[in-house]
């Protein structure tokens, strides 16, 4: 009854091109929710819009948090996601939740997402924290997931995207600076630094009928701590695992299996 009133129908935007375009997002949607993939607009999961920066980043927090965990061998305490870099300019919630996502991934039997990977941090009495800075002196990005054990040691692994390609790099392990690209299969050693160590490893594997991809050692000082990170072309029987620990007495043995 008002003159200045204009009443229609909720249909102004419903076009023939707006339900295609509705019809296609609805389909990716539930396309990357049937392979486990993030749905970004899902409502039910935390974060807001997610950048075009940000989402390379995915895959690379996840495998993190998978490698955080096999290397732990236990489910921490306490648990940071730490970004630093540009990347750090948008919303990088959701790096947090990939991690999330990885850590458990090996855990528990159920399947984890993004949205219930943090119920299973609440359930187990995990304190999470996303830590942000804009400062990354060595990498234009990096993702670290840092965790406190129960009996209060420290274990983290540290990552970025190098390149164009976005090629996914473990770029620290603790306090060991490496570089060396992901690989589905892999072995961390800590040993004391001595002659021979790479030599013994190298004719376990070579034994086994394991090959070696790709190496690195670091250690802080000269007959100190060391440690190295192999990439392997298949996942390392545990007794082969076994016997290299004993060989050289390594203080630290894990194997790492990111295959789905």
């Amino acid at each position: 009854q008002f003159d200045q009133v204009v009443c229609t129908p909720h249909l102004g935007a419903s076009t023939d091109e707006a339900q295609e375009k509705a019809g296609i997002a609805v389909a990716r949607s539930v396309r990357l929710a049937l392979a486990g993939e993030l749905v970004p607009d899902a409502v039910n999961v935390q974060g807001g819009v997610i950048a075009e920066d940000v989402r390379p980043g995915l895959p690379l927090a996840e495998k993190l948090g998978r490698i955080f965990t096999a290397l732990a061998g236990e489910v921490a305490v306490r648990l940071d996601v730490e970004v630093y870099g540009e990347i750090t300019q948008h919303d990088v919630k959701v790096l947090e939740l990939s991690a999330l996502k990885g850590v458990f991934e090996d855990v528990v039997a159920e399947t984890v997402s993004y949205v219930n990977a943090p119920l299973f941090a609440q359930e187990r009495g995990v304190e999470v924290r996303l830590t942000t800075s804009s400062e990354s002196p060595n990498h234009r990005n990096v993702v670290t997931v840092r965790g406190t054990l129960s009996g209060g040691e420290e274990v983290s692994v540290s990552g970025t995207l190098a390149g164009p390609k976005n090629l996914q790099k473990i770029v620290a392990i603790g306090e060991y600076d490496v570089e060396l690209a992901l690989a589905e299969h892999m072995i961390v050693l800590r040993y004391e630094d001595r002659p021979g160590v790479v030599g013994t490893v190298g004719r376990i594997l070579g034994e086994a009928g394991l090959n070696i991809a790709g190496m690195q050692v670091s250690r802080a000082e000269e007959g100190g701590e060391a440690l190295v990170v192999l990439t392997v072309d298949d996942n390392v029987p545990p007794a082969v695992l076994v016997e290299i620990s004993e060989e050289i007495g390594a203080a630290s043995a894990r194997s790492v299996d990111l295959t789905d």
